[in-house]
């Protein structure tokens, strides 16, 4: 091969190198980008305790935060739309809870919130974690430090399940895609696969060697992603598949901070975010069939550490921007920092390759069908049919209703009890069960008629796009008549003769006088 030979042939290597290396993905140009102070929630007094959590909630509506006060216990639940510095004397403050219990947040004229709605009363020592099932309506899962997990019946107040297979503190919990298994870590290093209603432990391994607190999540697919130290103190993440939990697929060491790093996990676009307590920055990744399996995407970094975060739900997310997540960071300084991450596109139409079908607010089982072994999908939702974006937010179609079945439900309000007799009265007529049918008493269905906020709004855009087509309009008419009449001035100064130019007068002594000017018509 002579030299033109090999140098062609190096090139033609190197082509094929770069596309091997250049992995063809949507996120993978994905950035964050802080809101301005303003836009943000100041002066909060995030709480000091060192239990590893993330101390934030967020759902479309609202924010909560807790707070530090004395005998702990207290948070704080803050609308989206009020922003900038925040009073310490908040209405919204709750406090005087017990073991741990549900309150009302719509009860927004409350000065203090001391009296909850119901009161879960079973741990003998602090909780820890509190974590909704994703399927099954009023079912809610907590974990305390009496190493118990309790399964409730919210509407009814009763323990459904009690799991006692951990020897120690346990650390983590998740709910799998279905609501069918729970997947735990403990301070025994182990993770576990549990099946929540035979009390069974069916997979169990060693997560991670180091003894700092470890978090492990359930992927919609079924696999796991855990976060933990090694040995040697070296913060790592594996990618495990439940019927190998003792040989990870992925094990790579990320670096030699002392945070505990939580994951959080969008099901939509298979991303994971890490985000440590302590840090500065927020990586993400992509999980893939391909390998390596989890790809790095990049990092979003700010100067100062973080205390806790909250990820908003999807349906929250504004889908005018491209924005794919939506988080907010607790600063030690009290600032609450809303972040967005963002997919560049050019185009302003829906885009419908970043948001498939959605987790939406319903719930697919009651507490007694998923207590009686039945699994079924989260109901999702289209956020290009129903999501309708105010301010960067989103109205949801319908209100939750929390029922419960052949007991009385403690959650219920007096609307809900009239609705309930009514209910009754019509059983011996109507075969159909009480819990089958709608909220509708006139045979439409609840979710075929939107509430009068997202009506209103739908009014509002609709009026505003109207008078600004009525304007456009109205400009283009004047252009087209100013138009024409400048083509007209042109065409008519085209064709008309040319003027013949004025001869010159003849100049005048000042002592003789000018003779007279006569008109044409004169002689």
């Amino acid at each position: 091969m002579d030299v033109d030979g090999y140098k062609y042939f190096n090139f033609f290597l190197y082509i094929k190198m770069s596309f091997r290396v250049v992995r063809s993905s949507k996120f993978r140009h994905v950035y964050g980008q802080a809101l301005k102070r303003e836009q943000c929630y100041d002066n909060i007094r995030v709480s000091k305790s060192s239990w590893d959590s993330t101390f934030c909630a967020v759902n479309p509506k609202f924010l909560a935060i807790i707070v530090e006060s004395a005998g702990g216990g207290a948070f704080i639940v803050l609308p989206h739309n009020k922003v900038g510095r925040i009073p310490a004397d908040h209405p919204l403050r709750l406090r005087g809870l017990r073991r741990q219990g549900v309150a009302d947040p719509g009860r927004r004229h409350i000065a203090h919130l001391t009296e909850p709605v119901v009161d879960l009363v079973y741990h003998q020592r602090r909780v820890g974690l509190v974590l909704w099932h994703p399927t099954a309506q009023n079912v809610l899962l907590t974990a305390g430090s009496d190493n118990q997990i309790a399964i409730w019946n919210v509407g009814t107040g009763e323990v459904l399940i009690n799991l006692d297979c951990h020897p120690d503190l346990i650390y983590s919990a998740c709910w799998n895609w279905t609501g069918s298994k729970l997947l735990t870590t403990c301070r025994d290093k182990k993770i576990r696969i549990i099946d929540p209603r035979k009390g069974e432990v069916e997979a169990e391994a060693i997560a991670h060697e180091g003894s700092k607190a470890s978090r492990a999540i359930f992927l919609k697919h079924g696999l796991v992603f855990t976060t933990g130290f090694s040995r040697m103190s070296e913060r790592q993440y594996t990618l495990r598949t439940p019927d190998a939990l003792a040989e990870p697929i992925v094990t790579v060491e990320i670096d030699t901070s002392n945070g505990v790093m939580f994951p959080l996990y969008d099901p939509d676009t298979n991303l994971v975010y890490l985000c440590g307590k302590g840090d500065s920055v927020i990586r993400y990744f992509e999980v893939t069939p391909e390998p390596p399996f989890v790809h790095y995407i990049n990092t979003f970094q700010t100067p100062d550490p973080q205390r806790g975060i909250g990820m908003m739900p999807k349906r929250g997310c504004d889908v005018a921007t491209c924005e794919i997540a939506k988080f907010y960071r607790l600063n030690n300084s009290g600032l609450c920092q809303v972040i967005s991450m963002t997919v560049p596109r050019k185009s302003e139409l829906f885009q419908e390759d970043l948001y498939p079908d959605t987790l939406s607010d319903e719930a697919s089982l009651t507490a007694d069908e998923w207590l009686a072994g039945e699994d079924a999908e989260p109901c999702t939702m289209s956020l290009k049919e129903r999501a309708v974006v105010v301010q960067g937010g989103y109205v949801s179609g319908r209100a939750q209703q929390l029922t419960v079945n052949k007991r009385s439900n403690a959650l219920a309000t007096g609307r809900d009890r009239e609705r309930e007799k009514e209910r009754e009265k019509d059983k011996d007529r109507s075969p159909t069960p009480a819990h089958k049918r709608d909220d509708s008493q006139a045979g439409t269905p609840a979710s075929a008629t939107p509430p009068p906020a997202v009506t209103a709004a739908i009014e509002k855009q609709l009026s505003d796009l109207v008078e600004e087509i009525r304007k456009l309009k109205s400009v283009i008419v004047k252009q087209e008549n100013r138009i024409r009449a400048l083509e007209a001035a042109a065409k008519a100064a085209i064709l008309a003769p040319p003027q013949p130019e004025p001869s010159p007068q003849p100049e005048h002594n000042h002592d003789t006088p000018a003779p007279e000017t006569m008109a044409p018509d004169e002689v």
